[in-house]
């Protein structure tokens, strides 16, 4: 059964509602099962990086899942879960991560990029507008223009 699920997870050929539908939590209580989908759909997956590991197909998304069932029924808390899976593969793994100096990036760089965005249309806008913006002529250097060309003709 296993080899099977690989090798359709390596070709891709099924949806992950199909994965999660093999997994075994018949040694799990309701309550541990309810933990386990909670749990899945808050991880991400490493590969995809757009999925939780409950909708990845990935086989690292597979080892996840079973790692997570694995210390559910041994009887590990979730924040200890959330807390091996960190320690070992970074906030990352989190699809909401945590708000610290770590994660800073995460959460503040949208908005810094947003920001530069906003700041280069802006700046470009005023570049174009004083480009065509007339500019006041100078009557002095008008005169002496004007006076060259009279002693040329």
């Amino acid at each position: 059964m296993r080899r099977w699920r690989l090798l359709l997870a390596g070709c891709g050929l099924f949806a992950s509602v199909a994965v999660f539908a093999q997994q075994d939590l018949s040694d799990l209580n309701p309550d541990q099962a309810d933990r386990y989908d909670t749990l899945i759909h808050e991880l991400r997956c490493l590969v995809c990086q757009n999925q939780t590991i409950a909708d990845s197909s990935a086989p690292l998304a597979i080892d996840l899942r079973e790692q997570v069932h694995k210390q559910i029924a041994s009887g590990r808390s979730d924040k200890e879960i959330r807390g091996y899976l960190t320690d070992r593969y970074g906030d990352f793994v989190l699809y909401k991560p945590p708000f610290a100096w770590r994660t800073a990036i995460l959460w503040l760089g949208p908005f810094a990029l947003a920001l530069g965005a906003l700041a280069a249309v802006l700046s470009f806008t005023r570049r174009s507008r004083a480009s065509r913006a007339p500019v006041a002529a100078d009557p002095e250097a008008l005169k002496r223009l004007l006076d060259e060309d009279s002693k040329r003709s």
